[in-house]
């Protein structure tokens, strides 16, 4: 499973971050892997966005109550901003952590760094 986070919707790069998540559906399930993606915004939010986008196989997940708690949990909440890291978190059946990675707010996740680490799995 890949929880893909990003800081907010409707802003351009999470736009592209959770694009390129339904673009590749097909590559996920290949892996065997289901790619979600998730901010602190509440889900009429998610839903109007994931539509707006044209995103219909992916699952755009809220992480907005308890607000942050979700991504608190892999100690990627920014308290000062109050919203997550940028960050690609790859778990195994067992629902462990395999690979983790945090991006700069700004930088596009490289989704076949994504994958590659999936196919190693």
């Amino acid at each position: 499973m890949l929880l893909s986070f990003h800081p907010l919707a409707w802003t351009s790069i999470c736009a592209k971050q959770m694009q390129s998540l339904e673009e590749l559906f097909e590559d996920f399930q290949k892996l065997n892997a289901v790619a979600v993606g998730i901010s602190v915004d509440g889900v009429p939010c998610k839903k109007a966005w994931a539509e707006s986008l044209g995103i219909e196989k992916t699952s755009l997940l809220a992480d907005f109550w308890p607000h942050g708690e979700v991504a608190r949990a892999y100690g990627i909440f920014r308290e000062k901003e109050g919203f997550s890291e940028r960050a690609n978190i790859i778990m195994d059946e067992e629902q462990r952590i395999v690979w983790m990675k945090i991006y700069p707010i700004r930088e596009l996740p490289d989704i076949q760094e994504v994958l590659n680490e999936l196919a190693k799995i």
